[in-house]
């Protein structure tokens, strides 16, 4: 069911919101995955269930949570910056990234410069 115009606005804020919180992490302890999980709880994903899914899996469930495009896009960069915080841990999450970022690019219908040089960067990566 579609959500009205109002209470779309305030799932993007709220989504933005936890987004500024997820990327604003300079610093990601030993054990960090707790503020991480928490934080994503409001996403309902963590860290585990983050690692598993599949680049495809991961854009359905963006979008079955609403998120739109300008909030994915930041998903993707909160990605990119998790993976290179953490990559003496193997965490990898440039594919998924990647896979984002097509998705914003390709749904938005409209050519972004940006993100184009976001997905170049990611491919970078892995």
């Amino acid at each position: 069911m579609p959500l009205s115009f109002k209470i779309r606005d305030e799932e993007n804020q709220r989504i933005n919101n936890l987004l500024k919180k997820l990327i604003g992490l300079d610093y990601v302890p030993e054990n960090g995955n707790a503020l991480i999980d928490e934080l994503l709880a409001g996403l309902n994903l963590n860290m585990q269930s983050l690692l598993e899914f599949k680049p495809e899996n991961l854009v359905a469930h963006l979008q079955k949570n609403n998120f739109d495009w300008d909030n994915a896009e930041q998903f993707a960069d909160f990605l990119m910056a998790l993976s290179s915080r953490l990559p003496e841990k193997g965490f990898s999450l440039s594919e998924k990234a990647i896979a984002v970022y097509e998705f914003v690019q390709t749904e938005s219908k409209t050519f972004s410069f940006n993100i184009f040089n976001k997905i170049n960067a990611a491919q970078k990566q892995i």
